[in-house]
C-alpha cells in the first residue's frame, strides 16, 4: 500500500525533484503540498509547486505557508536557485489556485481527517510545522512520523555549523525536535554524498519529458561542482523507499537559536546530556551508486 505523505517545500530546484518524484511514484500517495518560505519568497515557492501540479496535470491540492521565520529575518537563496526558484524551464502558465486556507489549516484538516497516521516530510525550513504544532497540539499523535531534510552532524552549507533549512528558522527547529514525534534526519552528512554524477546528468534529458525538464532546471542550480550536485531534498524520498541504502544512529538532537553557532544541529553522539534518550534518527551514511540507479529509474518510469 503506497505511504500517506505531506510534502512542506520551499521549491527551489531540489524541491522540484522531491515534488516531481511524490506526486508520481506509485509507492507514495501524496496528499497535500504546502509551501514556506526558503529558497525564495513563499509567494515564489507556491506559484513553483503549481506549476509542477500543473505540468503533471495533478490534482494535489498546494497551500500557502508562513512569509518568514517565526522569530529570525528571512534570508533566501537566490544565489542557488535563481531569482524565480526554478528558471531553466518554460512551464505552463495556466495554474490552478492554491487552496483558500493556509498551509497549517490545511495540514491540521489532512492530518485529522486521515484514517491512518500520516508521514510528513518538510523539505524547506520547518517554520509551517512549528506553527501548526503550537496552534493544533491535536495533531501529534495523528502523525506517523517525520522524515526531514535538513541540518548537519559536520560541515554546514550557510555556516561552518549550520545547514539551511535549519539556519533559516533555528526556532522552529528548536519546535520540530521537541515536539515528541519520531523525527528521522536526512541531512548534509549523506546529502553532499549521494550526488547526481555527470554520467546521470547526461543520460536524464534521454529518458523522457520528465528528465528533460528536471535536466533544464538542474543546469541552472548553483549548488555543486564537476563531482556532482545533491538533490538534497530527494533523499527524505529515497530513505522512505530505501532505508536499507542508509546508515543511521539514534541520538539527540539539539538546536541552537542564538550566536554564531545559530542554526546548528548537535548531536548527543556519547548520550551525555540527555540521560541515553533520543530524539531523532540521524542519517549518517548513504549508497550514493543506489541512489544515482533508483534517481534515473524513478524518472525514466514516469517518462
Amino acid at each position: 500500500m503506497p505511504t500517506k505523505i505531506i510534502l512542506d517545500s520551499d521549491p527551489g530546484i531540489d524541491d522540484a525533484a522531491a515534488i516531481t518524484i511524490a506526486i508520481n511514484h506509485p509507492d507514495f500517495d501524496l496528499q497535500l503540498i504546502t509551501t514556506v518560505a526558503g529558497n525564495v519568497t513563499v509567494d515564489k515557492t507556491t506559484i513553483n509547486a503549481l506549476k509542477l501540479t500543473r505540468f503533471f496535470n495533478s490534482d494535489v491540492p498546494v497551500a500557502e505557508g508562513a512569509p518568514q521565520p517565526l522569530l529570525k529575518p528571512f534570508e533566501d537563496a537566490v544565489r542557488i536557485h535563481g531569482v524565480s526558484g526554478m528558471p531553466g524551464y518554460d512551464f505552463p502558465t495556466d495554474l490552478a489556485d492554491p487552496l483558500p486556507e493556509t498551509a497549517v489549516e490545511a495540514l491540521r484538516d489532512r492530518i485529522m481527517a486521515a484514517e491512518e497516521p500520516i508521514t510528513l516530510v518538510p523539505t524547506g525550513a520547518y517554520t509551517n510545522i512549528a506553527l501548526l504544532f503550537k496552534t493544533y497540539p491535536e495533531v501529534l499523535p495523528h502523525i506517523k512520523e517525520i522524515v526531514a531534510m535538513g541540518g548537519a552532524l559536520g560541515k554546514g552549507n550557510m555556516t561552518s555549523a549550520a545547514e539551511f533549512n535549519v539556519f533559516t528558522d533555528p526556532h522552529a527547529a528548536e519546535i520540530m525536535y521537541q515536539s515528541g514525534v519520531p523525527i528521522t534526519m536526512v541531512g548534509l552528512d549523506v546529502t553532499m554524498k549521494a550526488l547526481l554524477t555527470p554520467a546521470t546528468m547526461q543520460k536524464l534529458p534521454t529518458i523522457g519529458r520528465t528528465g528533460e525538464m528536471l535536466h533544464a532546471l538542474f543546469n541552472h542550480y548553483g549548488d555543486g561542482d564537476q563531482t556532482g550536485i545533491p538533490m538534497h531534498d530527494v533523499n527524505t524520498l529515497f530513505y522512505l523507499l530505501h532505508p536499507e541504502a542508509f546508515t543511521t544512529e539514534k541520538m539527540w538532537i539539539d538546536v541552537q537559536t542564538d550566536g554564531p553557532a545559530n542554526g546548528e544541529t548537535v548531536g548527543d553522539i556519547r548520550g551525555a546530556y540527555h540521560d541515553g534518550k533520543t530524539n531523532a534518527t540521524v542519517c549518517v551514511d548513504i549508497d550514493a551508486r543506489a541512489f544515482n540507479e533508483w534517481f534515473l529509474e524513478t524518472v525514466e518510469a514516469i517518462g
